[in-house]
């Protein structure tokens, strides 16, 4: 059951992240309009089983005044509201309080933020500190997100997998991420890639919905576009058996994917996730309704 979400309220961020896996940065394009966020919420409302609303981005600070008020408008309407930040607007703990302040008054239930070294590397003046600081002196509920450089970190254990290295960190190998970060990382062969260990693609937790109106159940994989089709029928009419990207990869995960439509089908990666998203970006001309939109590829 559907429970969550997530505006992608920008694809604009001040920051390029080398594990960013939306390719965002302050030359990418998108943005909501607050009409478009109160749409959005409408339609979350006829879908019984939601309970939580995050804006995130991109970086949504740099759209405050619509983030302000949609997230108001979240509130109103009986959800629970997070937001994911990187905190670049916390120049000081006392300027950090101003900025979180008005979310105090309109109830938010969780600020997550990015505290990592790709955001800061080891530089003293931390920004996501004084964020951290001013959270906690305004008692919000507050989470941190780091996501380190990866490494080997053992191997896997299940039977069919023994021998297999594991690389840690948290990074998820797509977007940016493969262009910078799987460089030097053992790899493995495309056979062996056989099922999406993250997501699951049938039984729909949350989703992610840009500005282009692209509903995203992984990044850059989309079931619809709410601009097109309104979102409550995209969520109650979704089969996954009918998608043409999410049922090979129920059945069998990149690798099946890649024997469908001939794509890729040999070398090795460095993960299932980097797998899927090579071949993706290989389809996206083939299914332009179900994968974009191209920014997020690395594609313009």
């Amino acid at each position: 059951m559907l429970r969550g979400i997530h505006f992608l309220l920008t694809y604009v961020c001040n920051y390029e992240c080398d594990h960013c896996f939306l390719y965002c940065s302050p030359h990418s394009t998108g943005t909501f309009s607050l009409k478009q966020i109160s749409n959005v919420l409408d339609e979350a409302e006829k879908i019984s089983s939601i309970e939580c609303i995050f804006f995130e981005g991109g970086e949504p600070f740099l759209f405050y005044p619509i983030m302000v008020e949609g997230a108001r408008l979240v509130k109103e309407k009986g959800f629970k509201l997070g937001i994911v930040t990187n905190s670049y607007w916390a120049t000081t703990v006392e300027d950090a309080e101003l900025w979180l302040k008005p979310f105090i008054a309109i109830g938010m239930d969780d600020l997550s933020i990015s505290d990592d070294s790709f955001h800061y590397g080891n530089d003293a003046s931390n920004l996501a500190k004084n964020a951290i600081k001013a959270a906690k002196n305004l008692n919000l509920s507050m989470s941190t997100i780091c996501i380190e450089k990866p490494e080997i970190q053992g191997t896997l254990e299940k039977e069919q997998e023994k021998g297999f290295p594991v690389v840690g960190g948290g990074a998820m190998f797509k977007g940016r991420a493969i262009e910078k970060l799987t460089q030097g990382l053992p790899k493995r062969s495309w056979e062996s890639l056989i099922k999406c260990p993250y997501e699951d693609l049938e039984n729909l937790g949350r989703v992610h919905i840009d500005p282009f109106g692209n509903v995203q159940i992984c990044q850059g994989l989309s079931i619809g576009n709410a601009w097109k089709t309104p979102l409550s029928d995209l969520i109650n009419k979704y089969e996954v058996s009918e998608h043409p990207i999410c049922n090979p990869l129920i059945k069998g995960g990149p690798a099946e994917l890649s024997r469908k439509f001939k794509v890729l089908s040999q070398g090795e990666y460095v993960d299932e996730c980097h797998f899927c998203f090579l071949i993706r970006s290989e389809l996206i001309d083939k299914f332009p309704q179900y994968l974009g939109p191209r920014q997020v590829y690395g594609l313009l």
